[in-house]
Formats: structure tokens, C-alpha cells, sequence
């Protein structure tokens, strides 16, 4: 019984978050926390509606470009080190880890990086109906990822040639400020609404995190720790002013005050948690001993190079 072993990494959004559902850039960075996908054939009947969804999809595509392919039945395991539903991207690696050992266990080849970002995005439909495409291009290719979405024909992925400096990378955290209640799409559709009513305010912020998301991009640049954390400091009272960041999450942003600066990762919540929050500490010791204290969960932040691997 051989098996097709794929795997993908995580992410999280430095900046730009919201914004880039309104053609502003998203600075985006891959992690190392993957989720590995291994399929291998068997008589097993699949009924979850996700990977049926991932299966057509590839098939739609294979058959769209006469490329040649074997049905069969197959069985399948999921390893995952990415929290679910906590803006870290999970679904973006289990879209793109799928496609592409799907794509290897019906023909034999394995696929461009860029022929499997394309397939795993209308994959990841399925979880997210209009998704931007930055978490499976980061998933897919692996470090940073400047993005810019003007419309549904028009990207800019760019995957950039450089990487977080190790004197910032080690002073960054993912800290669990609770998964949100809320999913991605309704927090979208709460920005949409604020938008219509006050399109100008909106748009003010809107254009604040677009230049906090270039500022961060050149302290990436130049390796400038303070100039990095101002940005973080900057995006987070933008989020705020949209009203994405729970009570629950502000409260536990003061509370950390003391180590470091942080801002939320992806779509927030409010009514609850609000997800992970990138946090930057000159303290980090201090910092990892209170959150302990606290039992706050927490990752040390590390960013992924390698994106999609064929792992046999």
C-alpha cells in the first residue's frame, strides 16, 4: 500500500487584514506548523463533502487541460500541528496539501507550485466562498507574501526574496486570545456594513492600514525592530477602529502591554475571542513566564521557507 504524502504550511497576516478585501495590499508570512495530507488506494467509499468538493475540483481541472488521469477509490489521514478556525490558514494547507497528493494519486505527476496554487483556491471555496487567495498562495509557495487583489481577474501574488530578519522573528509570538465565534465571512460581511454606512471613515482606515502594510514591509527591509513594532502597534488600533477585536481580546492586549506590543491576526472576532495575536517582545522570557502563569497558549513565531512539499 503506497501512500502519496504532501504537506503545507500554515500562515498568518502581518498586515493588511480586511483591507485587502478592498484592493489594498496583505503582508502575509508562512509558518512552520504544517498539515500533512496522505492518500493512498483502497475500496473505502469518501463521503466528506470537503474532500468530494477537492476531488472534482482537481478532476475539473485535469479534464479542462486533457491531461490524463485513473479513477480510483482511495482512503486518506490528515496530520495537522494548525489550529482550526483561529486565522493561521489551516484550510489553505489542507487545500493545497490535498490537491496536490490528490493530483499525484490520479496521474502519476507532480504539479508546478503554480498549476496547484490555482486548483487548491477554487478549493478552498468550499470553506471560504469568496476567498482572497493569499492564504493558499502562502501555503503554496512558502515565506513572505505581498498581495494585492484589484479584482477576481486581477491578483498580484508576489512571493518576496527576502525574510523577517532573525533579530525580529525572535522577538515574535502567536498568542491565543481564544477562537472567535464569529467565522471569516460573517466578520467580512460586519466591515461591509460599517463601509456602506460610513463609507468615508472606512475608507480613512482602509487607507491607513494600506500604508501601515508598506511601512512594516520596509522595516522587514532594512531589519528595524522598532519601526516593525510601531506598524504592529499602528494596525491594531486600525482594526480596532473597524470593530474587529473582541472586549475579550483588547483587554488581554493591555494586559501584555507591559512585554511588547501585539496586534490581531486575521478576520478578529467580537463577541468572544478574536483569534491569534502577533505579538512583538523585547521581553521574551518575562513574556513566555506570565503567559505560562496564565496558561495562555502561545507559539514561538517561525517562519516557513519551503511551502508545498512532496514528501515521498
Amino acid at each position: 500500500m503506497k501512500k502519496i504524502i504532501c504537506s503545507a504550511p500554515a500562515k498568518t497576516i502581518l498586515s493588511g487584514e480586511h483591507a485587502v478585501v478592498y484592493g489594498k495590499p496583505g503582508l502575509v508570512s508562512a509558518l512552520d506548523l504544517r498539515l500533512k495530507f496522505s492518500v493512498w488506494e483502497s475500496k473505502k467509499k469518501i463521503k466528506e463533502p470537503a474532500i468530494i468538493y477537492l476531488v472534482e475540483t482537481v478532476f475539473k481541472y485535469l479534464r479542462k487541460e486533457k491531461i490524463k488521469f485513473f479513477k480510483k477509490s482511495f482512503d486518506y489521514q490528515i496530520d495537522s500541528a494548525i489550529p482550526i478556525g483561529c486565522g493561521l490558514g489551516s484550510s489553505a494547507a489542507f487545500s493545497v496539501a490535498a490537491v496536490a497528493a490528490l493530483s499525484k494519486f490520479y496521474t502519476g505527476q507532480e504539479f508546478p507550485k503554480e498549476i496547484i496554487n490555482n486548483i487548491a483556491y477554487q478549493g478552498e471555496k468550499y470553506f471560504h466562498k469568496n476567498p482572497s487567495g493569499v492564504d493558499v498562495s502562502a501555503s503554496c509557495f512558502g515565506g513572505l507574501i505581498f498581495y494585492r487583489k484589484e479584482f477576481e481577474f486581477l491578483k498580484n501574488i508576489t512571493s518576496l526574496g527576502f525574510k523577517i530578519s532573525p533579530k525580529i522573528e525572535e522577538k515574535l509570538y502567536l498568542i491565543d486570545s481564544k477562537r472567535a465565534k464569529e467565522s471569516t465571512a460573517d466578520m467580512v460581511f460586519k466591515v461591509g456594513k460599517l463601509y456602506n454606512k460610513k463609507p468615508k471613515f472606512t475608507e480613512e482606515i482602509l487607507a491607513g492600514i494600506e500604508k501601515t502594510t508598506k511601512k512594516m514591509t520596509v522595516a522587514i527591509i532594512k531589519k528595524d525592530e522598532d519601526f516593525f513594532a510601531q506598524s504592529i502597534l499602528e494596525n491594531e488600533v486600525f482594526l480596532e477602529l473597524l470593530g474587529v477585536v473582541s472586549s475579550k481580546t483588547k483587554k488581554l492586549l493591555e494586559e501584555l502591554a507591559n512585554w511588547g506590543v501585539g496586534k490581531v491576526t486575521g478576520a478578529g472576532g467580537v463577541s468572544f475571542g478574536s483569534g491569534f495575536i502577533l505579538f512583538f517582545s523585547k521581553k521574551g522570557k518575562e513574556l513566555e513566564n506570565f503567559l505560562k502563569q496564565k496558561k495562555i497558549n502561545f507559539y514561538q513565531f517561525k517562519q516557513d521557507y519551503r511551502g508545498l512539499i512532496y514528501e515521498n
